[in-house]
């Protein structure tokens, strides 16, 4: 293991690594999650796809990433990558990514001489792949919309890949809430996406989607296509236990002997501060390591670190999505903060109420709700399906009630 010295000492490396979807030393928790998916994968006819869904720093990447092993392992293809807004301008760009993504596990399969015939425009090499250009021609030469196109090209590959493996195909896509469609320019990447994988799954073919994002995702496939309510099992991840917790804490340390290890009162300090959140244990414990590799702290430096790391996490992590609100915004978000339920959840009728305790200029209900889509616009909170809403960032209020008054 890397290692660096410290005080004349061989030390151990850092092992807890806080970046955007760094998989953690040790992945706490989970389980249920993942039998979930496991089960899953089970199906020989795709009923039912996965919607993984949850707050930013809940570990859903971490996540995703773990279970392409097990898939792999059961004898499906794994495809995907994030989902950037750029793949949301037209249908064709979904297409495209769809067919690039899938040519790379597809590109070593040679297609055999009636399934060349059947594929106009094609260069007459002795062999040809089933790569991206091949499927581009099929593409091409494919009269109808889009989404008749891209469900040639995918029953196409079924026809040149089953066989070949156990299963199926599962295109995994993580930043999914990205994808929408737009109404204005005529264009529906979302609805295709939906439409030709319900397609091809009603016909026995096993392609099955993996969808991952902030909870605002699976509203919005509903509101793509109604029958997306029933074509997803949607799996929440939630904070972590106090139990996961302290695992996410401890087992990387007892893996590595030498690091400091928290005492027992800084390691339900570090759960606190967390709040559950693995992203949050992962950014105080390299903080904490950093600072008191070879050293034994007393209770006063502990704190003192304790502190400094908290507003380094404020500045870090906070700071610049409370720079985008304006001085109104900060106002009712700092009401909000102030609800007894405000980590879970919240209504516009609540923020009123909390308003005229707490202000002499307080909010009317058709402000809040104003306010609120505005405040859902730049990612702060969101409108769960049953009318609340919820912090879209984990810890907001506790980040709102530090700030000066």
């Amino acid at each position: 293991m890397p290692a660096r010295i410290a005080n004349a000492y061989l030390i151990p490396a850092n092992p807890f690594r806080p970046g955007a979807g760094h998989m953690p030393p040790y992945l706490a928790g989970r389980k249920e999650e993942t039998e979930e998916f496991v089960r899953l994968l089970g199906q020989d006819v795709i009923l039912e796809n996965m919607v993984l869904t949850g707050l930013r720093g809940v570990g859903k990447t971490v996540l995703l990433d773990a279970l392409k092993p097990r898939a792999i392992q059961s004898g499906w293809a794994w495809v995907g990558t994030d989902l950037a807004e750029s793949t949301s301008v037209s249908e064709e760009r979904l297409s495209i990514r769809l067919m690039t993504d899938l040519a790379v596990v597809t590109s070593p399969i040679v297609l055999p001489h009636e399934e060349k015939s059947s594929i106009h425009f094609l260069p007459e090499p002795r062999e040809i792949s089933l790569d991206y250009p091949t499927m581009q021609a099929l593409y091409n030469q494919t009269p109808g919309l889009a989404s008749d196109k891209l469900k040639a090209v995918l029953e196409f590959v079924w026809q040149c890949v089953k066989g070949k493996r156990e299963h199926g195909v599962i295109f995994a896509y993580d930043e999914a809430q990205n994808l929408s469609d737009r109404t204005s320019k005529d264009e529906y990447p979302l609805s295709l996406l939906l439409d030709v994988s319900q397609s091809i799954q009603k016909k026995g073919i096993p392609f099955m989607l993996v969808l991952v994002g902030l909870p605002t995702l699976f509203p919005k496939l509903v509101a793509a296509r109604t029958f997306a309510e029933r074509m997803f099992r949607v799996v929440f991840l939630d904070r972590l236990s106090n139990n996961e917790c302290r695992d996410a804490i401890l087992k990387p340390i007892e893996d590595a002997p030498g690091l400091f290890r928290p005492p027992e009162k800084m390691i339900r300090s570090i759960i606190d501060h967390s709040g559950g959140y693995p992203y949050f244990i992962q950014f105080i414990c390299r903080e904490l390591i950093d600072r008191f590799q070879g050293e034994k702290p007393g209770p006063r430096a502990r704190a003192r670190a304790m502190d400094s790391i908290i507003r380094k996490l404020d500045n870090d992590f906070f700071a610049g999505r409370w720079a985008r609100t304006t001085d109104r915004q900060r106002e009712l978000l700092s009401v909000v903060a102030r609800l007894p339920n405000s980590e879970r959840e919240f209504t516009p009728q609540e923020v009123v109420e909390k308003s005229k305790e707490l202000l002499r200029k307080p909010f009317s209900r058709s402000h809040v709700s104003q306010m609120f889509a505005t405040l859902a616009s730049i990612g702060l909170i969101y409108k769960n399906r049953h009318g609340k809403y919820s912090y879209a960032v984990p810890l907001l209020g506790r980040f709102i009630l530090r700030q000066p008054q």
